[in-house]
């Protein structure tokens, strides 16, 4: 089969979990998809409601990269519209470049389709800007080292010497070892939230610190499906951005003489 003839596969963000989080592109492919496959571990399966009746949906989750591969493969191979469906966004820990390498040594067409990840879902519930005007600019996203290492140079001693925010994936059951790594450098009482099922029916969120992050979640019974965001952003106030501020200029707007630099209290 040429490989005009071949189907197309498909790497869908699926979002964090909310249904209606989905892109409406995302949402689309579903509707046209005629083999679905999602981690259903991860992956919430009202999704499917989008799917046409009678498509196969395979849940990937006890799958290893061949056999999810051999599906993908035969599923193009019969000029299929193939739709892999990861958890969030496919580009952080998606584990999709394995798969992008295998779908270009067959030469079946691919595309990328980004969705809502996590630590964005994550700060909309907190009603936090990760970004502060007159703070940090930086947004670290990364995860504590367990039976998968990190790089030691990205470890959480080096990345707290900066002071950003970090946005820490898959790393609930490792939060003692993740809060004596952080404060090697950054004290104790310096804020975090650990957010569980984010945007899922029951999700909550607890606000602590780094040095009680660990017991804290313990005592609540949160041991994975947790994102951990740590940094002053989650308790900084006062200070407004340049962007809007009428003594600032900028391409689309003149000065317009002395602005506050704070908001009343």
């Amino acid at each position: 089969m040429s490989e005009q003839q071949k189907g197309s596969v498909y790497f869908v963000g699926a979002g964090p979990g909310d249904p209606e989080l989905i892109t409406v592109k995302g949402m689309r492919l579903l509707e046209e998809a005629d083999l679905v496959l999602y981690a259903g571990s991860l992956v919430n399966v009202e999704l499917l409601k989008y799917v046409r009746a009678g498509v196969p949906c395979y849940d990937t989750a006890g799958l290893t990269l061949e056999k999810t591969m051999e599906l993908i493969r035969k599923g193009a191979a019969a000029g299929k519209t193939v739709v892999r469906l990861h958890t969030g966004d496919p580009s952080l820990y998606g584990a999709i470049q394995e798969q992008i390498e295998a779908v270009n040594e067959e030469q079946i067409p691919w595309e990328i389709v980004p969705g809502v990840s996590s630590f964005l879902a994550a700060a909309a519930l907190l009603g936090r800007e990760l970004t502060v005007p007159g703070g940090t600019q930086t947004v670290v996203i990364t995860r504590q080292g367990g039976r998968t290492p990190v790089p030691e140079r990205e470890s959480l001693q080096e990345l707290g010497r900066h002071g950003s925010t970090i946005c820490l994936f898959l790393s609930a059951s490792l939060l003692d070892q993740a809060a004596a790594d952080l404060m090697v450098n950054l004290p104790a009482d310096t804020p975090a939230a650990i957010v569980e099922r984010v945007t899922w029916p029951g999700e909550r969120f607890i606000m602590t610190t780094i040095g009680e992050m660990a017991a804290d979640a313990c005592a609540e019974g949160i041991t994975k499906t947790a994102m951990v965001l740590i940094g002053d952003f989650l308790t900084a106030e006062g200070n407004r951005s340049l962007l809007y501020d009428p003594s600032f200029s900028h391409g689309y707007r003149t000065s317009q003489g002395d602005g506050s630099r704070g908001w009343s209290k």
